[in-house]
């Protein structure tokens, strides 16, 4: 079975294959906004089902297709990928001893249906100074990063604790996307 993965994340395509799926990912070019009115779970499964669905109408009819969104979300307001240093400066700044959600949408679209599920993640950060902010903007890459962070790499140590899935904060939440496709008889751990 080929598998195609919808997105520009590499590590998106690294946790598929840490539970065995070794996808050919294809970069859809879709735009990402909010709709006046749009529930996020509604803007979520509206994006990552434009990703898929080009991808899938395109060539690939016979594939598993893939597709994900993630946004952070503090205190109602969404926080999207930065567009400059002093934007990210200003978002880790508002994340710092707060509690922010994680949310991130999956799209699978096989033999011409698409299923649709969601993931919520609670983080919590620890109280950030503007040395650590800056330290960790000198080291890291930002600009491709809801919320200017990512939880596996430096940005760790900012985190106090998680209410959720680990893996939904880096952006795809692998128990969800096995449950999702087992829904639809697809059996990654099988030998049938």
């Amino acid at each position: 079975m080929d598998f195609i993965l919808a997105s520009s994340s590499p590590r998106r395509k690294e946790l598929l294959n840490l539970v065995g799926i070794d996808p050919l990912v294809i970069c859809p070019d879709i735009k990402e906004n909010l709709i006046d009115g749009e529930s996020l779970e509604k803007f979520l499964e509206r994006i990552t089902a434009e990703k898929a669905w080009g991808i899938y109408r395109d060539t690939y009819l016979n594939s598993v297709i893939f597709s994900a969104d993630t946004i952070v979300l503090l205190q109602d307001k969404i926080l999207g990928k930065p567009v400059d240093r002093r934007h990210a400066t200003t978002m880790l700044a508002s994340l710092s001893d707060q509690m922010h959600e994680v949310w991130t949408g999956i799209s699978i679209v096989y033999q011409q249906k698409i299923y649709f599920d969601y993931q919520r993640t609670k983080v919590y950060f620890e109280k950030i100074s503007n040395s650590e902010i800056e330290y960790y903007l000198d080291h890291e890459q930002y600009l491709d990063k809801a919320g200017a962070y990512a939880i596996q790499g430096r940005a760790s140590v900012f985190v106090k604790k998680i209410d959720g899935c680990y893996f939904n904060v880096m952006g795809l939440p692998l128990h969800l996307i096995m449950q999702m496709l087992k829904k639809i008889d697809i059996q990654i751990y099988s030998n049938r």
